[in-house]
């Protein structure tokens, strides 16, 4: 006899996007790097799984989990000949305070690890990780799942996983630091950095950056962006006022916002409806003194589409 499903269609769909549908995309999206990949494949995950007898599923968590790794696998073999093919410096996806995660937030205690783990810094190192080693990694020290468990998800051996991990471990450490700065400075130095802005004040937005501070940015060959970093405080604090004065940019406004776990700002164009132009995360220096030590300014509009722009009063 052939068993049936215990839910009607419409139980199934309520439970996927209660209980499942937000953790999957996290896992997506730390894969991809994605949100409009990830929103795919949480999609795709939920065409296979209406297809599966529910009843003969011991964990659809863990099975669901498996699924959108492996068709997560699938997707990063064409992303990499895309990102060869990218015009300009490729930086993810942002994710703004209201849509972090899409909806999936953490609990307090972990607020600070988890803003770590969904950084762009963090996002960047994991790029530089062969697919297998992404997947295993993110499986274990981000949702800590056993190697057991990851070798069904990846249908490798337990020892094997510990090895991807392994290797995934020191590929991170060689590429990324994590920076443990309090709240409230990270807060405070998000606050100087706009009010700099506003103010198209030089000095005082060198000041909030450290010396050897970096700036990326990411126009995807679609608008104007630095084609290479640029270092160096005085520099980038004149580049950014440069901008601010230049007459199109007249109607831009910054909106204080978190951008992918950390203090940041969302720039919108008055004279547009409040379009977003630009998201840009600020990275605290590591070092005695606390400065910003790296800016992250995303301005490719295909990855600015999944932004829901919240009209916001200018302090």
């Amino acid at each position: 006899m052939i068993q049936k499903n215990p839910y009607s269609p419409d139980e199934r769909a309520r439970r996927y996007d209660a209980e499942h549908a937000r953790r999957l995309r996290a896992l997506a999206y730390r894969m991809l790097g994605s949100r409009a990949e990830a929103e795919d494949i949480v999609q795709d995950t939920w065409l296979r799984w209406v297809e599966v007898d529910e009843s003969g599923i011991d964990n659809p968590g863990a099975y669901l989990s498996r699924l959108t790794t492996n068709l997560c696998l699938d997707k990063l073999g064409s992303a990499a000949v895309r990102r060869e093919q990218y015009i300009g410096i490729w930086l993810p996806e942002p994710l703004l305070e209201d849509d972090l995660l899409f909806g999936w937030a953490p609990s307090p205690e972990r607020q600070t690890e988890f803003a770590q783990d969904v950084s762009v810094a963090f996002m960047l190192a994991l790029e530089r990780l062969s697919p297998l080693e992404r997947a295993a990694f993110l499986l274990h020290d981000v949702f800590d799942l056993e190697y057991e468990e990851i070798g069904r998800h990846l249908d490798r051996g337990t020892d094997a996983c510990r090895q991807l991990v392994s290797r995934a471990r020191r590929h991170i450490k060689a590429g990324y630091a994590r920076c443990e700065v309090a709240d409230e400075e990270r807060q405070r130095l998000a606050a100087a950095f706009a009010q700099a802005i506003r103010t198209r004040d030089i000095h005082a937005l060198a000041q909030v950056l450290a010396s050897d501070a970096v700036m990326v940015a990411d126009g995807g060959g679609k608008v104007s962006a630095i084609t290479r970093p640029l270092c160096g405080s005085v520099g980038i604090a004149k580049a950014l006022i440069g901008w601010a004065k230049l007459e199109h940019n007249r109607g831009w406004r910054i909106v204080p916002t978190v951008v992918n776990g950390l203090p940041g700002c969302l720039i919108v164009d008055d004279h547009n409806h409040g379009a977003p132009v630009q998201t840009i995360t600020l990275t605290p220096a590591t070092g005695a003194e606390s400065r910003i030590g790296a800016l992250y300014i995303q301005r490719n509009p295909d990855k600015l589409a999944g932004i829901v722009q919240k009209q916001a009063v200018q302090d």
